[in-house]
Order: structure tokens, then C-alpha cells, then sequence
């Protein structure tokens, strides 16, 4: 069983992750990132990553902010783990550009705004 006090780490994780993939990814445009093999593979780890620690949330927490497709983020670093030979990056670049600041925008409010104290009591 998974431990609501894990929850809060969990997210910051989630938030490192997207802080470090704003770092690598930068402004290049999607040739650039498919030609910069490391900061690629980097930028694909960061995206497991989170995916992992999403996966790793308590059910209750995702329960009760279903506005983030929780399942969809654990499916992509499924995805990159054991698809990695069908991975494109076209769609690296578009979760980069076109999910991650939603979702980074999510996890910022979930940290500032939760009163984690009172999270981690609740049953």
C-alpha cells in the first residue's frame, strides 16, 4: 500500500524532472533535439521519470485531482521503457511543448495549495 506522506516527495520529484527537462530541451526545435543525442536521451529520462513518480502517487491523491490525466503519464513512461525503439520525436517534442507546462502548472498548485499535514492524516 502506497503512503500518503510519499505523496508530497513524489510531486517534487515530478517538479525536478520538469525543471530539468525546461533545462535541456531549452528553445531547441525538434531536428536540434533529434540531432542532440544526449540532451534527447536526458530529455527522455525526465519523462520516465515522471511518469514514474506519477504512478507512485497514492490512488486517493489522483482520485482527488482528476483533472490530470494521471494514467495517460504513467502510460508514456511505459511506453519509453519498453518501447523505446518505437519512441519518435515528434512526440518527445510535443509532450515537452504541449503537456509538461500544463502539468507543470498542476503540480506547483498542488504543492503550494496542499495542506500536506492534514493530506497525511486523512485515511
Amino acid at each position: 500500500m502506497r503512503e500518503r506522506i510519499k505523496d508530497k516527495m513524489r510531486l517534487e520529484h515530478i517538479a525536478e524532472a520538469i525543471q530539468r527537462l525546461q533545462t535541456y530541451a531549452g528553445d531547441l526545435s525538434e531536428q536540434e533535439l533529434e540531432q542532440d543525442v544526449l540532451r534527447y536521451y536526458g530529455i527522455v529520462k525526465n519523462i520516465e521519470i515522471i511518469g514514474e513518480a506519477a504512478r507512485m502517487l497514492t490512488e486517493q491523491f489522483k482520485l482527488a485531482h482528476p483533472e490530470v490525466e494521471w494514467r495517460s503519464i504513467s502510460d508514456m513512461r511505459n511506453f519509453l521503457v519498453h518501447e523505446y525503439f518505437q519512441v519518435d520525436s515528434e512526440v518527445v517534442f510535443s509532450v515537452i511543448h504541449n503537456e509538461i507546462p500544463e502539468l507543470q502548472t498542476h503540480i506547483t498548485q498542488y504543492l503550494s495549495e496542499t495542506d500536506w499535514v492534514e493530506w497525511e492524516k486523512q485515511d
